[in-house]
């Protein structure tokens, strides 16, 4: 019974070693990932407009980009924010956090700039240091601009309105600066619709006006500034300086009558917008008093050859009478759409997407919202589809929140990289030929009991990676992040990390299953996950308060810096993606559910710790395939985990969670490792004896001096010049990208952990005492307690970015600040610091 015993751990042995010599032939190229042909080509301008680019201003304090997309059911191709004008700090972060969301749908950004200063006071410095900022944004989301500045600049109602000299002075100095830039956005003229123009009945601003800007607005120099001047002539800005115009045209509820008074006319009762308004006022016949000689569209739009943003709405008072909302919406968007094919120059469409104060209304609060119900939303998106003028998102490159997470996974490219690969073989293999000598030749050097429930040696092992973890995520320059980067070939303590976690996991299960029984066993493992998850969520929500305190900058692991060596190389350098989608969603009453789920399903969190949502889910299967691996069906496990694997690399689109960790670790592919530390943790013992076994040795030493002299053979090739017969003179170039990227689990990096597994273990077997005696202080402890050391260090990560005069590529700083790092959470763990709360 125990040979025929033997022989099946024998097999299995081999058999998943075959497995992962053999993966190469499931491999696949990705490619760019499944977003890479979603957006249209962008073409010259940066944009391709093929439809109406219907869009909406939000209420960006309480609403999101994410919210309305779930509200509209369809995405839509713009979203519009009001921006004060200079840039304040306030100003700068809410553009920011916008330009985040809309390019997470390849949306346009339109920016209503408003200047809080005087005219006279703008200068070519603040409108450089807005150009800044656009070419920023491009940069990082490319993310496409219109730029409204000082709309409805013909309005007595804003601080900016008519004075048509300093406007026009300002706009100029905004446009040349823009079109001088290389950020590609657009500059829009967009005056109000001109009907009730002076609009003096309205706010009675007309006395301050200037006498050079009241000649400049008195058209028809009869002396006055009445209803027979132009309403929008005299604000126009050099033509070179318009690249589109726009025209503000709401629907107050008023009729005609509330044209020219404007707020004088009270509202008095909710109705639908008269038959042919819309119509009316393009042709610039609705409101007037004095006949116009030309409309606006045919003098600013097709008379110039320029599109025509119309900013638009319809407002409904829920305290009074009269027609439903419904009517009242539909009223207007229908007769909106009705115009747009005898208007084809009104190619963007935005709606005001809010509930606020309105002067119109008396003061009153009232509802401009087509999506706060889903009739409404379901009614207006039937009509705009059935108007097939639409062109839904993306317009521009989309960058998710699963793309900004997968970036954080930087590759090393190039041959450097591979002879690194090569060269840590090469040593791993001379390292295993070596402990056979010592361990024949020093016998007293072994590890001493491998009949014990705990290994030590898969302690310190865990130990090392989870230091390697901690010096990687703290990116200073030291002598640990040189050999973190390189010491362990083409794997990362990722692979690690997960691998043992595993091994660890399949060791301890049987005697959890004696003392409370497979159920009881069971039922300790979810208590586990849980309190992992909950862990997860504590410290997400814990790095979300912090960046509200003042003089920390959370940003450091909010948000991460393409280095240009991610997975799209230079093109993406210094882009900046934002980690923590619709965080700030979470502070509304109530907070919206898509924020919530967000939260909930991991989709936010700092850029060192996504690997945790990996461990919450693979905590939560380790009951069942424990169920399983117990029943002797343990290859059943290994062959549905290497389905899973073989699916993710045929389907690498395919995603079974929108977790913040499935970008970076998917789950189909590194739900392998896990699964096979599981196997090999419940078996240890005679999966032991089967490779310390004559055969298992030699089959072992060939695939560790294979795999390293066809490592070393190819490299020689490279570098001496020579064809490495049978093998092509180019495959040594083109090993990395085909097998050991960084951005996924190819062949090459299995085969790497493979290597790097067999080796250490066989070094730490025959020469475990002078190890232990020289770090095993040191890795053991912090081993058994690496899932507690991989939650704290994002705190220490936090800490470092934030210290005053860092220099990271100072060697000596870099020094000092590992050395601390690592002696701290050492000191943390052997007092066992909140050990009671931090799962371990």
């Amino acid at each position: 019974m125990r040979r025929r015993l033997r022989r099946t751990l024998t097999a299995l042995a081999f058999a998943a070693a075959a497995a992962l010599i053999a993966a190469p032939a499931a491999v696949a190229d990705t490619g760019a990932g499944p977003d890479a042909a979603a957006a249209p080509d962008p073409g010259t301008a940066g944009v391709a407009q093929d439809g109406l680019w219907f869009g909406a201003e939000l209420d960006w304090g309480s609403d999101g980009p994410d919210g309305y997309a779930d509200r509209l059911g369809e995405t839509p191709a713009s979203y519009a924010i009001r921006l004060s004008y200079p840039l304040d700090d306030k100003a700068r972060q809410d553009w920011s956090r916008a330009a985040t969301a809309a390019a997470a749908q390849g949306a346009v950004l339109i920016l209503s700039m408003e200047p809080r200063a005087s005219l006279s006071d703008l200068t070519r410095e603040d409108a450089a240091a807005f150009n800044a900022m656009l070419e920023t944004m491009q940069a990082d989301y490319d993310t496409h601009h219109l730029v409204r500045f000082a709309p409805e600049m013909n309005g007595s109602w804003t601080s900016w309105g008519q004075q048509p000299r300093e406007f026009v002075r300002a706009f100029e100095t905004v446009a040349d600066a823009v079109h001088d830039g290389r950020s590609g956005a657009e500059m829009v003229w967009a005056p109000s619709y001109g009907a009730g123009y002076p609009f003096e009945r309205a706010d009675g601003r007309l006395d301050d006006l200037s006498p050079a800007d009241l000649r400049a607005l008195d058209t028809d120099d009869d002396g006055l500034l009445t209803e027979a001047d132009d309403p929008y002539g005299p604000y126009f800005p050099d033509a070179d300086a318009v690249d589109r115009v726009g025209l503000t045209m709401y629907y107050f509820g008023k009729g005609e009558s509330g044209a020219a008074a404007g707020r004088d006319v009270p509202l008095v009762s909710n109705s639908a917008p008269d038959e042919g308004e819309v119509a009316a006022r393009l042709d610039e016949q609705w409101g007037y008093t004095v006949p116009q000689a030309e409309t606006f569209y045919d003098r600013f739009a097709a008379g110039q050859e320029r599109d025509l943003l119309l900013d638009t709405g319809a407002l409904y008072d829920f305290s009074l009478d009269g027609d439903s909302e419904l009517a009242v919406k539909q009223g207007w968007w229908r007769q909106v759409l009705a115009e747009l094919p005898t208007h084809p120059r009104i190619t963007a469409v935005t709606w005001l997407e809010a509930v606020r104060e309105e002067a119109e209304a008396g003061a009153q609060e009232v509802d401009w919202r087509l999506t706060a119900s889903r009739e409404l939303a379901d009614a207006f998106r039937a009509d705009l589809v059935a108007s097939g003028q639409e062109q839904w998102s993306p317009i521009t490159d989309v960058i998710t929140p699963q793309e900004a997470a997968a970036s954080t996974v930087q590759v090393r490219q190039g041959n450097d990289e591979m002879n690194w690969i090569t060269g840590t073989a090469a040593v791993l293999a001379i390292a295993f030929l070596v402990s056979g000598v010592v361990g024949r030749t020093l016998p007293s050097w072994r590890y001493p009991d491998d009949s014990a429930t705990r290994d030590l040696r898969i302690d310190m092992m865990r130990g090392f990676v989870i230091i390697v973890v901690v010096v990687t995520h703290i990116e200073v320059l030291s002598p640990y992040s040189f050999a973190s980067l390189n010491i362990i070939g083409a794997i990362t303590g990722a692979e690690l990390f997960v691998l043992l976690s595993g091994v660890v996991l399949g060791m301890v299960f049987p005697a959890a299953v004696k003392r409370g029984g497979e159920w009881g066993a069971a039922l300790a493992a979810w208590a586990r996950a849980r309190k992992q998850y909950l862990v997860a969520l504590a410290v997400i929500l814990l790095i979300f308060i912090v960046s509200f305190v003042p003089f920390i900058d959370a940003s450091a692991i909010m948000t991460f810096t393409d280095r240009g060596t991610g997975e799209d190389g230079q093109t993406t350098t210094g882009r900046v993606y934002d980690l923590y989608p619709n965080a700030d969603r979470l502070l509304d009453y109530p907070p919206p559910w898509y924020a919530v789920r967000q939260l909930l399903l991991l989709e936010m969190g700092p850029w060192p710790f996504n690997i945790m949502g990996l461990f919450v889910v693979l905590s939560l299967a380790y009951p069942a395939l424990m169920w399983l691996i117990r029943r002797r069906l343990w290859w059943l496990v290994l062959a549905g985990s290497w389905g899973l694997y073989a699916l993710h690399i045929t389907m690498p689109e395919l995603s079974p969670l929108p977790s913040q960790f499935n970008a970076v670790f998917p789950l189909l592919a590194w739900q392998v490792l896990f699964t096979h530390g599981l196997v090999i943790g419940y078996y240890r013992r005679p999966i032991i004896r089967a490779l310390t076994s004559r055969p298992g040795k030699i089959l072992v030493g060939i695939f560790v001096v294979g795999y390293a002299g066809f490592l070393v053979y190819l490299w020689a090739g490279d570098s001496f010049g020579f064809e490495p017969t049978p093998f092509p003179a180019g495959l040594y170039g083109m090993l990395y990208d085909s097998g050991y990227p960084r951005i996924d689990l190819h062949w090459g990096r299995l085969l790497d952990l493979v290597l790097v597994i067999t080796c250490s273990y066989a070094v730490l077997t025959v020469a475990w005492k002078p190890i232990n005696a020289v770090m095993g202080w040191l890795w053991i402890p912090l081993g058994q307690a690496s899932l507690y050391v991989f939650i704290v260090h994002v705190f220490f990560v936090l800490a470092v970015a934030n210290i005053p005069g860092l220099d990271r590529q100072s060697f000596w700083q870099g020094t000092l600040i590992h050395t601390a790092v690592i002696a701290l959470i050492y000191l943390m763990v052997r007092r066992r610091f909140l050990f009671s709360v931090i799962p371990r």
